[in-house]
């Protein structure tokens, strides 16, 4: 099982912890929500616990819960920027559907 993060998402982490002052890396998780049944939670983390399956990439840390692992195995965390907005991208290959309105999907 694995979850990665892009250059580019990594270095955005790694500049807004620099400016928080603390923090070990990202948690992303999944929570039951939305037209298509589950949603993307991602915060950012001040300490790993126990429970946390832990990856890593271009030196930031990705903690995710076991319950949420098996949604989102294999997926990587881009940051993109798109003409004036800008924020992080899921790549999910096993999302199969996506509401409408982008806030939900569906495995």
């Amino acid at each position: 099982m694995s979850v990665t993060l892009t250059e580019s998402a990594a270095r955005h982490v790694t500049r807004y912890i620099s400016k928080r002052g603390r923090g070990v890396g990202v948690r992303l998780g999944v929570k039951t929500t939305g037209c298509s049944g589950l949603a993307y939670k991602l915060e950012y983390a001040d300490e790993v616990t126990p429970e946390d399956v832990v990856f890593e990439g271009h030196g930031v840390k990705v903690l995710v819960d076991p319950k949420s692992l098996p949604y989102l195995d294999g997926t990587e965390l881009d940051f993109v920027r798109e003409g004036l907005n800008e924020g992080f991208k899921f790549r999910n290959p096993r999302e199969k559907d996506r509401c409408g309105c982008g806030e939900s999907f569906r495995i």
